[in-house]
């Protein structure tokens, strides 16, 4: 694991901080020195030409005063028509002209001078004016070293301590910050250590409007649905266990029977009772698989089904029936699915209507345009199978709950108390998972169940539609 991995991410947005408020104040200190060099060193140009003009003006008078600088650091030389030095600072005194540069105009003119009459290594700003005296031209030199960049060295020190302890605070104040904004973070990592699915909790929402807030409402929602989904799973398990646990007491209880009194009953007799219960155990084994295979995402397969041949064959089935099954389909009707789990499906609906009919099932099947249905998930149509009893119907505030899992109204369990309450939780969601809706929808009488599937696309689909009856 390399360094930079275990470093915390405050350490690193300080260290981040702190790099770049050097490479700044390093930045910021270099401009500032290089301000202040080209601000001495333009002072001290017209400091010399001014120092320049001055004797120059003497000169023509006949009036030069000494000394010729008023300064350590200034040299002046005055050199005559011919080229002669005829007057010179101490420094200068018995050495030749500094430079033989000379000014252009009337202006004084400007330059740097390295070697010669000056110390080795040194380069000095030169200055050069005319002056008319004795009937020529002569020529007044200023100079003075040029500035160093650092110019002063308390002022060097000055502006590079002022930088050190500029990116110190910078850094400072950014492990401050990171450590402020990660705060949050921190308390929703302790919360989190501490929800457990016997204790489900929250985490603390900080009250900024930030990415942290937006993680904090994520992670609540998240452990919303997380304790939905566990309190699902409970109710899920316990309503199984309710109901494996009835058939198997119901078979117990035949058998200790048979037991006890072995002269009272026979092998057939308890065979025929203890079927009932054996069929109901396999009922919900396999509503079980079902669910499970569901949840598991298990895919199935997707093929052309002919909805209208595989409802139009359970109408037949159901020909033979107590209760009445009406069924008006329309030809041409296909949807991409499997057509096993299509007929599960369409099985689990009528199973339910005949259980809560008095005397009549009509099942209608057609197809709509994909522009009527509203919908993006109908881009080639939308077939549509309803199944209408003519029972007692359910109260539009318990809807929602047939499709729940084990969950049975009180009319369900008087009517067949056999039921396993999985039959409509596993049509949804058979419909859902090839991307259709089951609902229950409003009727005059009865419960009316409305299947939407998304239709197949095919060259059928422009053949004329006629209306077909089956099993009555």
């Amino acid at each position: 694991m390399s360094a930079h991995s275990r470093m915390s991410i405050t350490t690193r947005i300080a260290l981040f901080g702190g790099v770049v408020a050097a490479l700044l104040s390093a930045l910021l200190a270099t401009v500032l020195m290089i301000g202040i060099r080209n601000f001495v060193t333009d002072n001290l140009t017209q400091e010399l030409a001014a120092n320049a003009g001055r004797l120059a003006i003497q000169l023509e008078q006949d009036q030069v005063g000494y000394p010729l600088a008023h300064h350590h650091a200034r040299d002046v030389q005055v050199v005559d028509s011919r080229g002669r030095v005829v007057a010179s600072t101490d420094d200068l005194r018995g050495k030749p002209r500094m430079t033989r540069f000379t000014p252009g105009g009337e202006e004084a003119a400007t330059s740097v001078v390295c070697g010669g009459v000056f110390p080795p290594g040194e380069c000095e700003i030169v200055v050069a004016q005319w002056a008319n005296h004795a009937g020529g031209r002569w020529i007044v030199y200023s100079a003075s070293p040029v500035p160093p960049p650092w110019v002063d060295p308390r002022l060097a020190g000055l502006v590079v301590g002022g930088a050190a302890a500029l990116a110190g605070a910078a850094t400072y104040l950014g492990y401050r910050i990171a450590r402020a904004a990660l705060r949050p973070v921190h308390a929703i990592r302790a919360e989190l250590d501490e929800i457990t699915a016997a204790s489900p909790g929250r985490v603390p929402v900080p009250p900024s409007e930030d990415e942290i807030r937006a993680l904090a409402d994520s992670v609540n929602n998240t452990l919303s649905r997380l304790h939905a989904a566990m309190e699902q799973l409970r109710q899920f398990v316990s309503d199984a266990s309710h109901d494996l646990r009835s058939p198997i007491a119901a078979m117990r209880a035949e058998v200790e029977d048979a037991l006890v009194a072995p002269q009272e009953t026979s092998v057939t007799t308890v065979g025929s009772a203890v079927l009932g219960s054996l069929d109901r155990l396999q009922a919900i084994s396999q509503d079980l698989l079902t669910l499970a295979r569901l949840d598991a995402g298990v895919p199935g397969a997707r093929e052309r089904v002919d909805l209208t041949e595989l409802v139009s064959a359970e109408c037949r089935i159901r020909h033979t029936s107590a209760k009445r099954v009406e069924c008006s389909l329309e030809f041409g009707v296909v949807v991409i699915g499997d057509r096993g789990r299509l007929g599960r499906l369409l099985t689990n609906l009528v199973d339910n209507a005949q259980r809560h009919a008095e005397t009549k099932i009509n099942v209608t099947l057609r197809r709509e345009p994909s522009d009527e249905s509203g919908d993006q998930r109908f881009p080639h149509g939308v077939a549509v199978l309803e199944v209408l009893d003519d029972g007692a119907g359910i109260d539009p505030d318990k809807r929602e709950l047939v499709f729940q899992r084990f969950m049975r109204l009180d009319a369900s369990r008087n009517k067949d108390p056999g039921g396993t309450g999985l039959g409509l939780p596993i049509a949804r969601q058979i419909a859902e998972a090839i991307g259709g809706t089951l609902r229950i929808e409003d009727s005059p009488h009865g419960a009316r169940f409305v299947l939407r599937l998304p239709s197949a696309s095919s060259a059928s689909e422009h053949a004329p539609r006629r209306g077909h009856d089956a099993g009555r």
